[in-house]
């Protein structure tokens, strides 16, 4: 069975040991994303929405890499400190996907990796050629 680590640029370096995604049978597996600007390493803070902007944008770049798109996200899920962000970070989730909505789900969870806010993760499917 192939995989392949994949890795981009313009999306920022793993904070940990990881790769921010890996191809194996088809399927591409994203590590979490939280909002660490590509640029300057620096995770954006200035409000929830920013920081799913940002994520999402680290997302594409990833996708970019393996030469696949949003759309071709078949699962995520969402980490939020605090659900209350929930109806905020919906409204940029949404924008970020021209047809499909993937299946996924949302979790509470008590902290995430330098005091973000939210973290995405996701499996998308690999383009055959």
């Amino acid at each position: 069975m192939k995989h392949t680590i994949i890795a981009s640029p313009r999306a920022p370096q793993p904070i940990g040991p990881y790769s921010q995604a890996r191809e194996w049978n088809g399927l591409i597996f994203l590590s979490g994303q939280i909002a660490i600007q590509p640029h300057s390493g620096q995770l954006e803070q200035t409000n929830v929405q920013s920081e799913t902007t940002q994520i999402m944008a680290n997302i594409q770049s990833v996708l970019e890499a393996a030469g696949v798109g949003m759309d071709d996200i078949v699962k995520t899920t969402i980490y939020l400190t605090d659900m209350a962000d929930f109806k905020a970070v919906n409204e940029v989730y949404a924008k970020s996907f021209d047809r499909y909505f993937p299946a996924r789900e949302t979790v509470q969870v008590s902290a995430l990796p330098l005091g973000a806010r939210v973290e995405i993760s996701c499996i998308a499917a690999a383009k055959k050629i």
